[in-house]
């Protein structure tokens, strides 16, 4: 089965072939395009929506045209078209989920409508031997931090989730409050390399409630309570260089600590022996390792994406795409984009 995957639900532009032999559990991926709009804003040290949305519509043409040819395959050839339908910004979404329509339509393929977060979910087992098997799913992205039972193709519980900021959010905006470039979470990774974690006694907001939901704000605001404290100005540009290297080991410690101990309450709650971490947060190199040190200590399965796959992109859209097309679940074509979409028949956020 040949599956076209489209992603346009923020700021990347992307199209991705996944092709899987009968028979078999592990697709390969036989292109995978991504145009990034991080530097057109950059200068706003955000994404704007209109921008995002217009150069979708620029962008995209040419981004389908390079992912079938790297792929060596026509529309014609596609079993199916698969793309995002939330959530996600509304106008963006509307280019790509278009898109995928009338291609499926003028080429008589089924259509196949993925939330955005469903596609994160299951992406480490794009690459993972065996394919997708039961696990418990911590999804860490800008927008969103969620815990999900996943038995299979759409069947999924919601165990927990962001009450206010999402962990990537709070990189973010720490970054901001930091003035580092767009976007920021890269940059405190960076930065806590040569920081250290144990100078600034930040909170963990929530770690040793009974619940497994997530909340951040409280660390930034921490941030922002510390910054007069060390620089009578307030601005971070006055700072050395070695006290903003330590305030971004000390914040990007603080919400690892949150994520591990919640992920290892998770899966005692859930019973599971694999936890599969997703999103753009989980390329963070401090994250992974820890993860896969506490996994090993639990003597649990750990699976990640490669770093190509963490943040938005076409080929986790595609491979949900399959699954639910192996499944024989496709999408009526009147299928509207939701900015909200739910996941587990829940909001993500509260």
């Amino acid at each position: 089965m040949l599956v076209l995957g489209i992603e346009s639900s923020c700021d990347e532009t992307a199209a991705a072939v996944l092709e899987e032999a009968a028979g078999e559990t592990q697709p390969r991926v036989l292109s995978s395009v991504i145009s990034t709009q991080i530097p057109l804003h950059r200068m706003y040290g955000g994404v704007i929506p209109e921008l995002a949305s217009r150069n979708h519509s620029v962008n995209l043409p040419v981004v389908l045209r390079e992912a079938l040819d790297k792929a060596g395959k026509q529309v014609q050839d596609i079993d199916a078209v698969a793309s995002t339908a939330g959530p996600g910004l509304v106008a963006a979404l509307l280019v790509g989920n278009t898109a995928a329509k009338a291609l499926a339509l003028a080429a008589g393929k089924p259509f196949v409508a993925i939330n955005h977060l469903e596609g994160h979910m299951l992406s480490p087992f794009i690459t993972r031997p065996g394919g997708l098997v039961p696990h418990l799913g911590l999804v860490v992205s800008g927008g969103h931090t969620l815990f999900i039972d996943v038995q299979d193709v759409c069947r999924y519980s919601l165990l927990g989730r962001s009450r206010d900021d999402a962990a990537g959010e709070a990189f973010d905006k720490v970054a901001k409050m930091l003035d580092l470039p767009y976007p920021g979470g890269p940059e405190i990774d960076r930065r806590a390399d040569r920081g250290d974690p144990a100078r600034f006694k930040f909170p963990r907001p929530m770690m040793h409630e009974p619940h497994l939901d997530f909340s951040f704000s409280g660390l930034k605001t921490a941030v922002l309570y510390t910054l007069p404290k060390l620089v009578a100005s307030g601005n971070p540009h006055d700072l050395p260089e070695q006290t903003l290297c330590d305030l971004c080991a000390g914040v990007r410690q603080a919400i690892i600590d949150v994520l591990i101990h919640k992920a290892m309450k998770a899966l005692k709650r859930s019973r599971h022996r694999i936890l599969a971490v997703s999103g753009g947060v989980s390329c963070n190199s401090a994250l992974r390792r820890q993860l896969a040190e506490a996994c090993d200590r639990a003597r649990v399965e750990l699976v990640l994406p490669p770093n190509s796959l963490t943040t938005d992109n076409a080929a986790m859209i595609a491979y949900a795409g399959l699954l639910r097309a192996r499944a024989g679940m496709f999408s009526p074509l009147e299928t509207p984009v939701d900015p909200n979409l739910k996941l587990a028949g829940v909001p993500t956020r509260a």
